[in-house]
């Protein structure tokens, strides 16, 4: 697996690796508080995104993770998310550390994302796991992952400390390598119908102006 940092691109959105130089960017996407209700870390202040940064840009120091900084289609930044816990050994990683900005949630550009990642992990990396982890009680993640064709695997009692302190179990999720055409064909689908809803929008638009 070559770990080297590398760029991802789509038609909403382009996934880069993460520099410290993105940290403005990054603080401002994710100033919502709102954004971190799941997380252990709270990202939502300029000294907590610097650590966020700082432990991403350590993980793949350390050649376990690989990060990027999510920018939207006009190129502001809007995010991030990183491939990590990556096992070379055992062909597998996971995706997650995943955050947008609340004026991309619900507009596809998650969809975009997990494809552009789970084709590079199986289809360059030749991966044979790709997991992915969620807080129990957070439903709008799970169903999103049920919706691409994720496998629910099993909760993991007390797994983690959010950083209210609540004690959270945490669903595992997985695509492996053979799922991977099934999968693909289902993000292809909800990218198709994500981009003719926003033709038919921009239509109706134009239309009434």
């Amino acid at each position: 697996m070559d770990l080297t940092p590398f760029s991802l691109a789509g038609r909403q959105v382009r996934l880069e690796p993460m520099q410290r130089g993105h940290l403005p960017g990054l603080t401002a996407a994710g100033a919502d508080p709102g954004i971190w209700r799941w997380y252990s870390v709270n990202g939502a202040t300029p000294d907590t995104m610097r650590a966020f940064v700082d432990d991403a840009l350590d993980m793949q120091a350390k050649g376990t993770a690989v990060p990027f900084t999510v920018l939207d289609a006009g190129g502001a930044i809007a995010g991030s998310t990183r491939f990590g816990n990556i096992a070379p050994a055992y062909r597998r990683a996971e995706i997650g550390w995943t955050f947008l900005a609340p004026r991309c949630q619900r507009t596809g550009v998650n969809t975009e994302m997990k494809y552009l990642m789970l084709r590079h992990a199986f289809e360059s990396w030749k991966l044979s796991r790709v997991e992915f982890k969620t807080d129990a009680l957070n439903d709008k993640s799970r169903n999103a992952l049920r919706r691409i064709g994720a496998t629910e695997e099993g909760t993991l009692r007390s797994h983690m400390v959010t950083f209210t302190g609540r004690v959270r179990d945490s669903v595992y999720y997985s695509v492996i390598d053979s799922d991977w055409p099934r999968v693909k064909r289902r993000l292809e689908s909800l990218m198709r119908h994500a981009e003719a809803a926003v033709g038919f929008a921009q239509g109706s638009l134009r239309a009434e102006g």
